[in-house]
């Protein structure tokens, strides 16, 4: 359990470290002036999404920060159980992905929990996102790989 728990724990802290940096570069770097990387592809920008995806549920910034700290406390239970190291890293970035933006909720807001979440990278026709929103997407989709192939192994 040791080991499960140092390796989703650091996972999830180097993730929480890269989001916050990229992050304030970005506030830093963006603001006022999209930078174009591969011309129709992918563009950095600055954007503040008080939201969930899209920008839905704008008002919503207290319930994700709340599902925040159950997602990481979930993980941390769930990392109780045997994992393989696949299964361990996956929650490791749902638990750094889940903190990072939870982290903007606390801090960039006026309120406890109704800050907004810095996000900058941009591809056409898709939300705006960060390296919080990847890890958890990440996370999920090898979560997904892991299930499939204890499903192949049991078949």
């Amino acid at each position: 359990m040791k080991r499960r728990l140092a390796i989703a724990i650091t996972t999830a802290t180097a993730l929480v470290i890269l989001d916050l940096i990229t992050k304030r570069q970005a506030s830093i770097s963006f603001v006022g002036a999209e930078t174009t990387v591969i011309p129709g592809v992918l563009s950095f920008t600055f954007i503040e999404n008080a939201g969930s995806a899209f920008s839905l549920f704008r008002s919503g910034g207290a319930f994700f920060a709340i599902a925040a700290v159950l997602a990481t406390v979930a993980v941390l239970v769930t990392l109780r159980n045997p994992h393989t190291d696949l299964e361990t890293i996956a929650f490791g970035l749902i638990m750094g992905g889940a903190i990072g933006n939870f982290v903007d909720r606390v801090a960039r807001g006026t309120g406890l929990l109704d800050g907004t979440v810095i996000d900058w990278i941009r591809f056409p026709n898709f939300p705006v996102f960060n390296l919080a929103d990847s890890g958890l997407t990440v996370g999920v989709a090898l979560l997904f790989v892991a299930m499939w192939r204890q499903r192949g192994e049991t078949a």
